[in-house]
């Protein structure tokens, strides 16, 4: 895997194995989790939450049908799906399912570009959603990286289904 995607666009479930740690198990599901960054897990939890995330990184669950989102096992706390601001982009039963956070851009909104406008790569695709325009991928993408490889994923799904 490349050192470039590795540092900003490890996003989608597929890519994310680069970051999965085995001794880091979801405490409900037992799924390895990825690491989040404290400063992302303050900014998306419910405000009436925040004073419990602490000082500590957490791991985001990457189970789509676990309710766990961020859990820290050295603490002993999680956070559920219901306790977020936004929903998770992999999760079941997420809606809307973002692929950039921080533009509110929509999974749906990219590939109907790619679908119904013609939109053929990334280039086009932020030139037709608006996508990574506001970036603050820390504070706003669940992962606190750049949304890069999931709107790419998305482009995928259009291109195959057009």
């Amino acid at each position: 895997m490349s050192n470039e995607l590795n540092q900003c666009c490890c996003a989608s479930t597929s890519a994310l194995t680069c970051e999965k740690e085995e001794n880091n198990l979801c405490p409900i599901c037992k799924t390895s989790g990825v690491k989040a960054k404290n400063i992302t897990v303050k900014h998306l939890v419910s405000e009436t939450l925040t004073e419990l995330v602490g000082d500590t990184d957490y791991y985001l669950c990457m189970d789509e049908e676990c309710d766990v989102t961020y859990y820290n096992l050295e603490s002993n706390i999680k956070f559920t799906k219901q306790q977020l601001k936004v929903p998770i982009w992999f999760k079941k039963d997420a809606n809307p399912k973002y692929a950039c956070y921080c533009s509110k851009v929509t999974e749906e909104q990219v590939i109907n570009a790619v679908v119904k406008d013609g939109a053929e790569n990334m280039k086009d695709v932020l030139k037709f959603t608006g996508a990574m325009k506001n970036a603050q991928c820390q504070k706003n993408n669940p992962l606190g990286k750049c949304c890069h490889q999931i709107i790419q994923d998305a482009i995928d799904k259009g291109l195959s289904i057009k």
